[in-house]
């Protein structure tokens, strides 16, 4: 199955789950189908003793993942605060190792002995959670023969898994009557769903980036959201927008992503 409709399976998929494990288990499926060995999409907590209202998924080796807790790891994980930071995707290697503190650079070395390296992390903000916790998706490929429309694919199913995870902590607001979005709103958030900041998106519409934030605003309350990740969840389950219209205009190219790519 191509994999942007393996995302769309998962989300046409996802809204028939009856339950979170079962959503769990649909989300962990397609990461895996997409050709990714390990991820973790979660609230930068500890992993075993997590808040209430926090998202915890993850197939991380359960060594490690004692290691980590056991340490606090999660308040000092380098790839976790580079995501606290970004609103882009970045892979691992992209961190530069000479900023890092000695026990971070030993987070990542003993990390690696657990397969847990080259990895590609999804920052998944959203600051009006309850208790204002960030959180990430990273993932682990199994090969380098994993191809940059995978990489997208996978990045677009974990923000929906974890939009659909949070709903069930946060009060969504009611959206208006006249929910449909109007032409720049719908740019602005297609744009928006392919990791664009508000001054990148201006520069391509020529708009200043007070009007971008505007509009983005503007379509959060047409769609009773309370962030952009849900905006741009709600607008494709609305059929406001369509995978292809994420995709269609800046899906990097398999070679330079192939460069780019962990080595």
């Amino acid at each position: 199955m191509e994999p942007f409709d393996l995302a769309q399976s998962f989300i046409e998929s996802a809204e028939r789950a009856a339950t979170t494990p079962e959503l769990d288990a649909r989300f962990q499926d397609a990461l895996q189908r997409l050709g990714f060995r390990y991820f973790a999409c979660c609230s930068h907590v500890d992993p075993l003793r997590p808040p209430r209202s926090a998202v915890m998924l993850h197939n991380y080796p359960t060594s490690w993942v004692d290691i980590f807790s056991e340490r606090k790891l999660h308040e000092v994980d380098p790839v976790l605060l580079r995501a606290e930071r970004s609103f882009l995707p970045f892979l691992w290697n992209s961190l530069d190792r000479k900023q890092l503190t000695t026990p971070q650079r030993r987070i990542l070395i003993e990390g690696a002995r657990f397969g847990l390296s080259n990895g590609y992390t999804i920052p998944l903000h959203s600051p009006c959670t309850a208790n204002g916790t960030k959180a990430s998706c990273s993932i682990v490929p199994d090969s380098r023969r994993v191809t940059a429309r995978n990489y997208f694919a996978a990045q677009l199913i974990a923000m929906y898994f974890y939009a659909a995870a949070i709903r069930a902590h946060e009060p969504s607001r009611a959206p208006r009557e006249d929910g449909h979005l109007s032409h720049r709103e719908r740019q602005c958030l297609e744009l928006a769903a392919q990791g664009k900041s508000d001054w990148a998106i201006g520069e391509i519409l020529r708009i200043s980036e007070h009007t971008v934030h505007r509009h983005i605003e503007s379509a959060k309350v047409r769609l009773g959201v309370v962030t952009r990740v849900q905006a741009i969840m709600r607008a494709l389950e609305a059929r406001e927008m369509s995978f292809g219209d994420v995709i269609r205009s800046d899906l990097p190219s398999e070679r330079s992503s192939a460069r780019d790519r962990p080595a």
